[in-house]
């Protein structure tokens, strides 16, 4: 089952997630060929360890902004472990780059961007330039470059013939403010040595075992929760409707016209039906709200 895992140790904070069976999931729903299926399964995955901040009912949107062939990639996780994500050309193939997928060559260049939704009237929102492509190396770099957060982020897809994932995970360390240069240096030497977190997730280990990987030789290793995680939408037909009722009116009367309308969730890919019967019903609300609205402003 997919899980996270917090840990700490000789102040050194460790997250380690599982997401083969979400990745899947996300695969599945956008029909993802193997470079948009690593692209997006390291963003959903990214997105959950940094989610792993966040406090109750918070969640976290990373995007990448690239000008590669795979478009937009967008993740949103909540601090709850649920997760949701899409890539805007997921057919897209291209050669392999040294043996591997070219994610970096597919995202291209642009920006990364995280906004976090923590309650307060606005959301918060970094970003920085894309330094590679890669997901993990370009979180690390906003970490510390937008946030002020030295950390080392470690994600991994692997995809196999059949287009699923065989194995899917990630990492996130921060070491704390007062560690020392020995811890620092221990951490650089273990991450130096460690295997691909796809093979050590395809070779069985679960979050804690990964986090032990991580923290060979450290002392009192804390294991703190674990969060089940699971790939989950919050669109709905209702939460549809909403946005159906925004539209203006001139748009609202082409789909009355046309006597029916789909609308896919670009996040998961579910497809809502209306029928010529629902849009006119959801115009005229439109045009009633849009009417008080006006009235209000009047006032």
């Amino acid at each position: 089952m997919d899980h996270l895992v917090k840990a700490i140790a000789e102040d050194v904070r460790v997250y380690a997630a599982i997401t083969t069976d979400l990745v899947n999931e996300g695969i599945a729903r956008h029909h993802c060929q193997p470079l948009a299926a690593a692209a997006l399964g390291r963003t959903m995955t990214g997105a959950l360890l940094l989610a792993a901040n966040l406090k109750n009912k918070e969640c976290i949107t990373v995007k990448f902004n690239g000008d590669g062939p795979l478009g937009n990639i967008a993740a949103d996780a909540s601090s709850d472990g649920f997760v949701r994500g899409y890539v805007a050309h997921p057919q897209v193939e291209l050669p392999l780059h040294n043996g591997k997928l070219a994610v970096g060559q597919g995202v291209g260049q642009g920006l990364v961007s995280v906004t976090r939704f923590t309650g307060l009237k606005e959301p918060v929102t970094g970003s920085c330039a894309i330094y590679s492509g890669e997901i993990a190396e370009d979180l690390t770099r906003y970490l510390y470059v937008s946030e002020q957060t030295p950390s080392s982020v470690g994600l991994g897809v692997l995809v196999g013939t059949d287009l699923k994932a065989v194995a899917a995970g990630g990492f996130m360390i921060q070491p704390l403010p007062d560690a020392s240069d020995e811890v620092l240096t221990r951490l650089e030497s273990n991450l130096s040595q460690i295997c691909p977190v796809s093979t050590m997730v395809q070779d069985g280990m679960d979050a804690a075992a990964v986090i032990r990987e991580l923290l060979q030789g450290f002392a009192d290793v804390k294991i703190l929760t674990t969060t089940d995680l699971a790939f989950r939408c919050q669109c709905s037909k209702r939460h549809t409707e909403d946005i159906l009722m925004t539209l203006p009116r001139q748009d609202m009367d082409q789909l009355i016209a046309d006597g029916k309308a789909e609308v896919c969730c670009q996040f998961c890919g579910e497809k809502y039906q209306f029928t010529k019967d629902e849009l006119v019903a959801l115009a005229n609300v439109g045009d009633k709200l849009r009417e008080r609205q006006k009235q209000a402003v009047s006032k």
